[in-house]
């Protein structure tokens, strides 16, 4: 059964579903709503600086303290789900669309083509994803956006050989090996036999991937590749919030554990979706 069959049907038949499934894809929606709407529900303007108002722990007036600029930090943290979830969703749903690509024209060009292009995924692959995205940001230059490019030039790899594995099985399929004895085109039977047969893998892998995403994106931010202060993304936040560790903990703690339960999050979710998708019995 394909994921488009699974959604569906009732909510993935959330009633049978364990209650940390169900959490995960709640705490999913929850996060994908605050992208959608936090800056509407913040507070406050997350950029306004009030020193008179600097370091104020958790109360009635701020619910999480401010900073060291006396900046609200829900503020903060409402206006960050945007730069950090969204730049992951882009980078990873990018890496997702020039991985199936690149998988695809392998699949339909001579073979030499398809060992060229699988031994250059060996070789990005053979080096840490979070290393290559560093080198790649700080050489484009520190921003969200050359930190969102360095994702997906060291992401699409894995994706592509993913998608490979995916297509050459399908394309060893029956209904596959008929289609292309009635002489039906290789871009066709790619486009319409092929490939809406062999996403389903790489759908569970973008959502377990966004979490990895969001922990790399925030760590960029963190060592100053990535968003730069003053931006409200969660990792310049949790550095900035750093130095006052001893005097004022909720400036970096809040922060570093939205960026953690974003992760587990979309993990959950995805290994989720994965156990469906392979048609393992939920207990």
């Amino acid at each position: 059964m394909t994921t488009a069959a699974l959604l569906r049907r009732p909510v993935l038949r959330l009633r049978r579903m364990p209650k940390l499934d169900r959490a995960a894809f709640a705490a999913v929606g929850l996060l994908l709503l605050t992208v959608a709407f936090g800056p509407l529900l913040a507070p406050y303007d997350p950029y306004h600086v009030d020193l008179g108002q600097a370091m104020l722990p958790p109360g009635a007036e701020h619910w999480l303290g401010t900073d060291s600029s006396g900046r609200d930090v829900l503020s903060r943290v409402l206006y960050g789900a945007r730069p950090t979830i969204l730049g992951s969703l882009c980078a990873v749903g990018l890496s997702a669309v020039i991985g199936v690509t690149i998988a695809s024209l392998a699949a339909l060009g001579p073979r030499w083509v398809d060992d060229a292009i699988m031994r250059i995924c060996d070789i990005a692959l053979s080096l840490p994803i979070m290393v290559m995205a560093l080198g790649i940001s700080v050489a484009l230059g520190p921003s969200l956006r050359s930190a969102i490019i360095a994702m997906v030039l060291s992401w699409w790899p894995s994706f592509t050989r993913l998608a490979r594995a995916e297509i050459r099985t399908t394309m060893t399929s029956t209904y596959v090996e008929s289609a292309m004895i009635t002489g039906v085109s290789r871009w066709r039977l790619m486009t319409r036999h092929v490939l809406p047969n062999s996403l389903d893998s790489v759908y569970v892998q973008v959502t377990l991937e966004i979490g990895g995403a969001t922990l790399i994106m925030a760590g960029l931010s963190f060592i100053g590749a990535g968003a730069q202060p003053p931006s409200a993304e969660w990792g310049a936040m949790v550095e900035s919030g750093s130095r006052f560790l001893t005097s004022a903990w909720w400036t970096a703690v809040v922060p570093g554990a939205v960026i953690t339960l974003t992760a587990l999050a979309f993990a959950l979710a995805g290994d989720a979706l994965r156990a469906r998708t392979s048609g393992r019995e939920v207990i």
